[in-house]
């Protein structure tokens, strides 16, 4: 046997008779967490249950590995470490969709900013909504432009052939037009649409004392998305008000937020968090958030 291998092997040993109390405690206190893995992995792009173990371990920065010479050899694999997101928002939501409680935001908040990268939290400049975890609906296209119709407002035959069938809504968003016109129109005002959301604004606290300085701020204003049930987020803007409050729903989303969060056929509404993000220098850019 090549001296390498023998050195691998000894180590191999080593490490297994060191660390093998600490595996048997870990699966025991995890044991609900592992659980849950083996029911939902076909959510995630996620390699094998060691490799979970060799990621917790402060020992390891880097997985998976081979766990013995003679094995062959296998293609590296990647964990998607929102799993471990989803396990955190599992342990601080209510079973049941319901408004949180003041110390349940602040701890989602805490995971948020955490995972992230930026501040995100459920009260800005003194304002917040009813609501920073409800059921999202599906919502049309809408126009960006006087003169926007469902011709005009694609970017390419691919995008046009995966979202028309959405269709655009007939009266305007919130506040108005994105653009003055076609011409006008700039990529921001295209990003603002695309990754719209609709909110109750209208039920937020103290928005009947002052309803323009509400309106003022939540105009665009943004917010992270994410569906509790896969870790995908996404930046969007406040960019409409509603749905009614008999709708059952607490928000909608554009079609390319609700297909990206999957829940992209309306059908198939579900829970959101939406969390204010606080971002005085317009740094982070709308879209899907890719860096966990």
């Amino acid at each position: 046997m090549p001296r390498k291998s023998i050195y691998f092997d000894h180590l191999n040993k080593k490490w297994t008779s060191r660390h093998r109390r600490l595996q048997k405690q870990l699966f025991k206190s995890h044991k609900e967490s592992f659980d849950w893995f083996l029911d939902n992995s076909r959510q995630f792009a996620l390699g094998t249950l060691a490799g979970i173990f060799l990621l917790t371990s402060p020992a390891v920065t880097q997985v998976p590995v081979a766990f013995s010479s003679s094995q062959s050899a296998q293609p590296a694999q990647t964990i998607d470490k929102r799993v471990f997101l989803v396990y955190d928002l599992k342990h601080l939501l209510p079973q049941e969709v319901q408004p949180l409680t003041t110390e349940q935001e602040k701890a989602v908040s805490e995971v948020l900013t955490r995972d992230f990268g930026f501040s995100v939290v459920s009260e800005l400049d003194g304002k917040k909504l009813n609501r920073a975890y409800g059921l999202i609906g599906q919502e049309q296209h809408l126009k960006r432009f006087p003169g926007d119709t469902m011709y005009t407002h694609f970017e390419s035959p691919q995008n046009a052939n995966e979202y028309w069938k959405y269709g655009m809504a007939q009266g305007l968003g919130a506040y108005g037009y994105f653009a003055k016109s076609e011409s006008a129109m700039t990529k921001t005002d295209i990003q603002r649409e695309k990754y719209y959301i609709a909110v109750q604004t209208f039920l937020a606290p103290g928005f009947n004392n002052d309803p323009k300085a509400y309106n003022e701020f939540f105009k665009y204003r943004k917010m992270l998305v994410v569906n509790p049930q896969n870790g995908k987020a996404i930046v969007a803007d406040i960019a409409d008000a509603g749905p009614a409050q008999w709708t059952g729903k607490q928000l909608g989303g554009s079609p390319e937020v609700m297909r990206y969060l999957g829940r992209y056929d309306g059908a198939q509404r579900g829970p959101v968090l939406y969390f204010f993000i606080d971002d005085p220098n317009d740094t982070i850019p709308l879209g899907p958030v890719n860096n966990l």
